[in-house]
């Protein structure tokens, strides 16, 4: 009878720091408290005292997992991570002490199964390390040699005697042992044998533990890659292809003119486009152009108020077409590579179906009338705000069906409007009953609100969160932003940098020119793995409102007529630098990390670097990858300083040459951990520097 081969299951991680599963003796003492032989304090990741909610990580994310780790005395300890695949198999994983002087044990893992894992913190006393390290001084000095040699050698005895290491490891152990034991008064053989390099991995990857402490288990939620990696392209469906008569008559776009426009968008890089609302607008207080209160007969008004007689949040605007054409757009993007993000905009115009059906959702004054939403000094009295309080589970009820209508129509990934205007309850609710069902489906938060309230909403369930990118500028501001996302909240919380949006053209593009345009892109794709940009960035349409941080012209209550494709014959377009961007991301693994940047220093404080790396092991590539970012902040002159780099963070010894090249111009330099730089925003105001490898 022939014999069957059995495929080895790759793992669902990838590790530097994997060592062979084995069992930890029991605690050493019964008496209950709360602290362990060995001490485990401030694990992480984990939300301490919040219930249902975990901590997240997304399909190949490289997860720091850390513990704090310590005993009495001098003697030396070990700890370890027993990590747990949503399966059910277990991995061991041994971490390594940091040299920060608080007992920080760490290791590095890249998550590749979805779904719930767990994991713990194991730590035990590591009685050959600590023999090892007493030896070596001791013997060294002539002192307790023959104590030394004899206390060596029963340990070698002792871990040859465990039955789960292999033959040949307990066979060595003997012939150690037995060396110990005649070196008793041979202090240079006792040292050889110390510090025998083959004899300390033995024990690095089956450690000779005691006084064990195990400690809790805690959950993580790895996620789908879309959640945490991606580039975002937001377009209007009805200015795709819409049509201006000779007397001024608009006829909209539609989702089959504004397929036109995907084969572009996934040229450029893009993987998600995100569309505004696309249901039925409320002819009641219509907003006109510019945000004016008086709508003309052609004017379409603001998508964001949702609803007329055609029907509220679960139908499309009768102008872009049916729904069947909604799902062949949708089918659309997908053959380009692309996923469609759809805006979940809780709120309703006067018109919308439900004030006639459930006014109990909404707000009532003292005269009678329904209360429109306001963001002081902003008025929107197309719209009106919807009022959890008077029938929270009927008003739940609905939103969730509406989310699960959509998803049936193929959008995954919803861009919530304004979710910090709702409670929190709710959003952790539907999250949940969406996710249960359809666990593909990313939400994005579309918060710009306080730091609490915007992070309570990723801890509650959503993937991602605009951020307070768009208005750090400086490089002090940029820094400690960018640093913040990358470590102190990067647990929950995931930032999707968009550099505009049609609410938001910042003073820095309003009065940088092209080079502003250039800079924030630039910095927006490489600082995080998530990342947008709404239309007519590339055009560099910088002209706002007066007195506000608004677009004139305001696509929000008009039709756009761009020209995309004479834009960029004529050299007056973006869109070949975002192309090289995202090209540059889909080759570069340590660009979609989002924890791995670290900050970095040069002299002038226009000129902002940091290092983004990846360890080949982790990725999977093989390959360390690592990118360095040296950008002008200064939109208006050339820069020239030097930038001060720690090498070591990607292999290299402080001082040692190595070799560059510019991503962007391709040029090729030999650097250190000092380089000087000169950065001229008119030509090219950015860096985007690959290190090669030594010199």
């Amino acid at each position: 009878m022939a014999s069957r081969s059995r495929t080895k299951t790759a793992p669902a991680w990838r590790s530097r720091s994997a060592i062979p599963v084995r069992t930890l003796p029991s605690p050493a003492h019964d008496t209950p408290t709360a602290t362990g032989r060995i001490p485990l304090v401030d694990p992480r990741p984990t939300l301490p005292g919040v219930g249902m909610l975990h901590p997240k990580a997304f399909s190949g994310e490289v997860v720091p997992f850390q513990v704090v780790a310590f005993r009495e005395g001098h003697d030396l300890i070990g700890a370890q991570l027993r990590l747990f695949t949503p399966s059910g198999d277990a991995s061991v994983h041994r971490l390594a002490p940091l040299a920060d002087g608080f007992d920080t044990w760490r290791t590095e893992i890249a998550l590749l199964a979805e779904g719930d894992w767990t994991f713990r913190f194991e730590a035990y006393a590591d009685d050959f390390a600590t023999w090892r390290h007493a030896a070596a001084l001791k013997i060294a000095a002539g002192v307790d040699v023959a104590v030394m040699a004899l206390l060596g050698a029963q340990l070698c005895t002792r871990a040859a005697a465990e039955t789960d290491r292999p033959a040949r490891q307990r066979t060595a152990l003997r012939r150690w042992a037995k060396a110990l034991g005649a070196a008793t008064d041979d202090p240079t053989t006792a040292l050889e044998i110390v510090r025998d390099a083959d004899l300390a991995v033995v024990f690095h990857d089956r450690p000779l533990a005691s006084l064990a402490t195990i400690g809790e288990t805690f959950p993580l939620r790895v996620e789908r890659e879309r959640a945490g990696v991606g580039a975002w392209y937001e377009f209007f469906p009805r200015s795709e292809g819409a049509i201006r008569e000779s007397d001024g008559t608009v006829h909209s776009g539609t989702f089959a003119t504004a397929s036109a426009r995907l084969p572009e968008v996934a040229g450029m890089g893009f993987q998600v486009v995100y569309l505004p609302p696309i249901h039925p607008i409320g002819v009641t207080n219509r907003k006109g152009p510019n945000n004016s209160l008086t709508a003309g007969p052609g004017d379409p008004g603001s998508p964001w108020a949702i609803g007329a007689a055609a029907g509220g949040h679960d139908a499309v605007h009768p102008d872009l077409g049916t729904l069947d054409d909604f799902r062949g757009f949708v089918a659309d993007a997908r053959s380009e590579g692309l996923e469609i993000a759809l805006d979940l905009a809780l709120q309703a115009s006067p018109d919308h179906p439900w004030v006639t059906t459930h006014p109990e959702w909404f707000t009532t004054l003292p005269d009678g009338t329904i209360a429109f939403a306001e963001n002081p000094p902003k008025k929107y009295q197309d719209i009106y705000p919807i009022n959890f309080d008077n029938d929270p589970d009927g008003l739940s009820a609905e939103v969730l069906r509406i989310a699960l209508h959509w998803i049936a129509q193929g959008v995954h990934i919803f861009r919530v409007d304004n979710p910090h205007t709702k409670p929190l309850w709710f959003w952790e609710w539907l999250i949940r009953e969406v996710t249960a069902r359809h666990p593909e489906v990313v939400f994005l938060a579309e918060a710009f609100t306080r730091p609490n309230p915007m992070q309570a909403l990723a801890r509650v369930g959503f993937q991602q969160s605009y951020s307070y990118f768009t208005w750090r500028n400086t490089k002090a501001e940029l820094e400690e932003f960018l640093t913040g996302v990358s470590h102190e909240t990067a647990d929950v919380f995931r930032p999707n940098l968009f550099v505009n949006t049609p609410d938001i053209l910042t003073e820095y593009l309003q009065f940088g020119g092209r080079p502003a345009y250039r800079i924030r892109a630039a910095i927006a794709a490489t600082a995080a793995p998530l990342y947008g940009v709404y239309a007519g960035y590339e055009l560099y349409e910088n002209v706002s409102r007066p007195g506000s941080e608004e677009n004139i012209d305001n696509e929000k209550y008009e039709y756009k007529f761009r020209d995309w494709a004479a834009s960029e014959a004529s050299g007056d377009s973006l869109a070949p630098y975002l192309r090289l961007l995202n090209g540059i991301r889909a080759a570069h693994p340590a660009l979609r990390q989002l924890r791995n940047l670290t900050v970095q220093y040069s002299d002038d404080d226009a000129v902002l670097v940091y290092v983004k790396h990846a360890d080949g092991v982790l990725t999977g590539t093989g390959e360390d990858d690592t990118i360095i970012v040296v950008a002008n902040l200064d939109p208006h002159s050339v820069r020239q300083t030097t930038i001060h780099l720690d090498t070591r963070l990607f292999g290299i010894a402080p001082g040692e040459q190595y070799a560059v090249r510019d991503l962007v111009t391709g040029a090729d330099w030999t650097w250190t951990d000092h380089n000087f730089v000169r950065l001229d925003a008119f030509a090219e105001p950015v860096h985007i520097v690959q290190v090669k490898g030594r010199s």
